[in-house]
């Protein structure tokens, strides 16, 4: 800016005498260009301006001499994935910004690029409804799920949780890679937070509502045999859904094991006791599908209303009333008998003469049988 030797214009700005100082200013022989810039600069006005410098947070633009304002790399492009503004502007460069705020105190002012173009969040919801089915690149893959890119500036997110209705899914690698096309339907959009939940599993019907329309708690089921647990055995009824027949529900002679009894890969008979879409839980009875009735001991103990008791007291009191209802049979089973008629009234009378007489003649007799003694 200067030269040794060059013939310039100063202010005098302070002298002192004791340290044989003076000192000089440049700018104060013009005026301060912050005089006025807020209302030269108003926010939400829109300016032009050079890049001056670009760093690792923003850029610096010059709008007028003395006066510059600074341009976020937050505040660049609606593009969150942008990590470097060189990645955007170069000095030199002429760019249009936004007024967003103005520090007059410190000589201070933020401008904005992305605000000159449309918020493509703005129309995401009309762009992408809730249900609707999309198609885009995994464009990065994180412990909880996948980001799918839609257009510039708008990606989505795949939660791992919606990757598949029957596997338990560890890291999203494990059902798609970074790159891959793939299609998914949207489950929800939040523009005030810039997010956009889509589901994969969501594209095929959830098995566990199917298996609850098409075989409700009461009908019967074919099913194989998966493993086998302490307390029971696994049945997978469908593709990836599995239900638990209680050892108390196996069909099982005197001694012998489940494991024994039904290998890994049997087919079996079992009839459905309950079913929770929901909590992804199935209740199987063989002893029920065998019987072709209900199966009264273990299925009130999972359906009690009353929340206690225990299974010995089930037990209980189906066997209690079983044997009232055989009981019941043996009583209508038994003939009833009917009450004899009287005699008629004249065969009363001659009965009751005949019986009279007799006294009589017994009265007699003893008297005669005394005589006989007093002789």
């Amino acid at each position: 800016m200067l030269n040794v030797g060059d013939s310039i214009q100063v202010k005098v700005l302070k002298f002192d005498k004791e340290k044989e100082r003076v000192s000089l200013g440049m700018k104060q022989l013009s005026e301060d260009p912050w005089e006025g810039v807020p209302e030269r600069y108003p926010v939400g006005a829109r300016v032009s301006g050079k890049v001056m410098s670009v760093t690792d947070y923003g850029a610096f633009i010059k709008l007028e001499d003395g006066v510059e304002g600074l341009v976020h790399i937050s505040e660049m492009t609606w593009n969150r994935k942008i990590k470097h503004p060189s990645k955007i502007v170069e000095v030199g460069d002429s760019v249009e910004a936004e007024v967003l705020s103005i520090d007059s105190e410190n000589r201070r002012i933020s401008l904005g690029m992305k605000q000159i173009e449309p918020n493509p969040w703005d129309i995401v919801a009309e762009n992408y409804p809730i249900g609707s089915i999309i198609e885009g690149k995994v464009r990065t893959l994180t412990d909880f799920g996948a980001f799918i890119g839609l257009e510039e500036g708008i990606d989505g997110l795949i939660h791992v949780s919606d990757m598949s209705w029957t596997q338990k899914i560890n890291h999203p690698s494990e059902v798609i890679k970074k790159g891959d096309s793939v299609k998914a339907v949207v489950l929800s959009v939040d523009k005030g937070r810039e997010r956009l939940s889509l589901g994969l599993k969501q594209l095929t019907t959830n098995p566990w509502d199917e298996l609850a329309n098409q075989h409700p708690a009461g009908s019967f089921i074919t099913g194989k045999v998966v493993n086998h647990a302490d307390f029971g055995t696994f049945v997978e009824l469908m593709e990836g859904v599995e239900g638990l027949i209680h050892i108390s529900e196996m069909d099982l002679e005197e001694g012998q094991s489940a494991e024994e009894a039904y290998p890994p890969g049997t087919e079996v008979k079992v009839k459905i006791l309950n079913i929770d879409p929901e909590e992804r839980k199935v209740s199987l009875s063989m002893n029920a599908a065998k019987e072709g009735g209900p199966a009264p001991s273990y299925a009130s103990y999972l359906n009690s209303d009353s929340g206690g008791g225990t299974l010995g007291d089930i037990l209980g009191e189906s066997l209690a009333a079983a044997k009232s209802s055989e009981q019941e049979k043996v009583e209508e089973a038994e003939p009833v008998k009917e009450p004899e008629e009287s005699p008629p009234q004249d065969v009363q009378e001659e009965e009751a003469d005949v019986e009279a007489e007799e006294d009589v003649q017994e009265e007699e007799a003893e008297m005669e049988a005394e005589e006989v003694e007093e002789k």
